[in-house]
């Protein structure tokens, strides 16, 4: 509802390999792709796209991409993104809404599928936001 009141085009990507398992917490991972996608569209343009795609990485790995033409983040924010409550913004919390743990939690659940979650981002063009999972 809220990518369609943005008029945020959302769409997933598949390799067309359908046959990737993950040894994974269904529910945690759920958790982080909610939460990424979530970010994407909090601050993804009017008119903006967000894709999620999911491809082989090598023989036993599995990457999965949340990629936006949003507002982007500076580099110097980036490495405190994942802090409980650390926000590039404090007056966004006001407009925008929401806590700052949203990062910091994904951050943990990734540590506990021996994963990390990385950020490639540029402003005014939008964010990457990345993780593998070993495929059995």
């Amino acid at each position: 509802m809220k990518a369609k009141k943005k008029k945020i085009a959302l769409s997933l990507e598949n390799s067309g390999q359908t046959n990737l398992i993950v040894h994974a917490d269904r529910e945690r991972i759920q958790q982080v792709l909610t939460n990424l996608v979530v970010n994407s569209i909090k601050y993804g343009h009017v008119n903006g796209t967000t894709e999620i795609s999911v491809e082989p990485l090598g023989d036993y790995k599995v990457v999965v991409r949340v990629t936006d033409n949003g507002e982007g983040i500076e580099q110097q924010h980036i490495p405190r993104l994942f802090e409980r409550f650390y926000r590039v913004d404090m007056k966004d919390s006001r407009t925008r809404g929401g806590t700052g743990l949203g990062l910091a939690i994904v951050k943990h659940v990734l540590r506990r599928h021996n994963s990390e979650l990385k950020v490639e981002s540029s402003v005014g063009e939008g964010s990457l936001f990345y993780c593998d999972f070993e495929t059995i």
